[in-house]
């Protein structure tokens, strides 16, 4: 029996917006959303990356957003590793699982990538790592990226329809948005205390 798209993610916000034809859901940072019926996944990013993966023929598509965990020493590209690559590796695998429990097919598979802003001062780039791992894992898992827009030093609103895989998206002037960071930074001290989830076999 196919997985409900109202029970499997009834802890997503919902709203409505007179612009657009369907319903939105909006997502944070570690969380995703997929749909067999025509949506629009919404997400603010900073350093963070959302997936945007859909299969053209069954119609069903998602997002998802995730901030690979902080480094833990002062230099990024030293201590970045194992425990980052498994809370990504787990985001893109909860997505395109659900992708595939409605109908999808892996050779179908249509990705579009999004974020990995620099947006912190110094020499730490988060958002830097986060795009080089998810081209990665993308590349070993024989995924192709259809279209991207990562890097730079933006912040990035994104609008992802479901069915039709068009993006809408806007980059934000930094300096009005510490509360991105402010958010970025909360979640990356909660990937921190909590325990490691168990590994996720991908198909």
């Amino acid at each position: 029996m196919p997985v409900s798209t109202t029970d499997a993610f009834a802890h997503i916000r919902r709203m409505r917006d007179n612009r657009f034809p369907h319903e939105i859901a909006s997502i944070l940072p570690g969380e995703y959303f997929v749909s067999e019926t025509p949506m629009i996944v919404y997400t603010v990013l900073g350093s963070c990356i959302s997936a945007c993966v859909r299969d053209p023929v069954a119609g069903v598509g998602g997002m998802n957003h995730f901030m690979l965990p902080a480094p833990k020493g002062e230099q990024g590209s030293d201590s970045w590793g194992l425990e980052s690559t498994r809370y990504g590796s787990y985001a893109m695998e909860m997505l395109v699982n659900d992708v595939l429990k409605r109908g999808g097919l892996k050779s179908r598979l249509e990705v579009k990538l999004f974020g990995g802003g620099k947006i912190y001062e110094g020499n730490m780039d988060v958002g830097r790592n986060n795009i080089a791992w998810v081209r990665d894992y993308l590349k070993r898992e024989g995924l192709a990226v259809a279209g991207a827009d990562v890097g730079d030093i933006w912040p990035r609103k994104v609008y992802y329809f479901t069915e039709s895989g068009r993006v809408l998206m806007k980059k934000i002037e930094r300096v009005k948005n510490r509360t991105i960071m402010d958010r970025e930074e909360a979640y990356a001290k909660t990937l921190k205390q909590e325990p490691a989830e168990s590994e996720v076999t991908l198909f």
